[in-house]
């Protein structure tokens, strides 16, 4: 699996019912810093694609109920989801490496 785009409809689905790690992008088009993490997270998601972790975008201009109910204030903010909860929220552009090491840690 690729990169998922997230939408309220069908985020129960795909993240709090899906028994693993999730890396989810809250998102906006308009956003700088968002767009600078943008290929980051297409990176991630072509490079464990096939592996146990989804990785999805939510853009919360077209959502407003997910965020909301995590607590998204700013953007980029990155939530790891696993098994439904939420295990570490990242606001801002973050590196690469980063991220990976969070992964690993959830894919233990």
């Amino acid at each position: 699996m690729s990169l998922l785009t997230l939408t309220d409809q069908n985020f129960e689905q795909e993240v709090v019912k899906f028994k693993g790690p999730v890396l989810v992008d809250f998102w906006a088009p308009w956003c700088g810093p968002c767009k600078m993490l943008g290929p980051v997270i297409d990176k991630l998601a072509e490079e464990y694609n096939g592996k146990a972790i989804k990785v999805g975008k939510m853009n919360v201009d077209e959502n407003s109920t997910t965020p909301s109910k995590f607590g998204v204030m700013s953007i980029p903010t990155l939530i790891f989801f696993k098994n439904g909860k939420p295990m570490e929220q990242l606001v801002g552009v973050q590196k690469e490496e980063e991220l990976k090491k969070i992964i690993g840690t959830l894919l233990k």
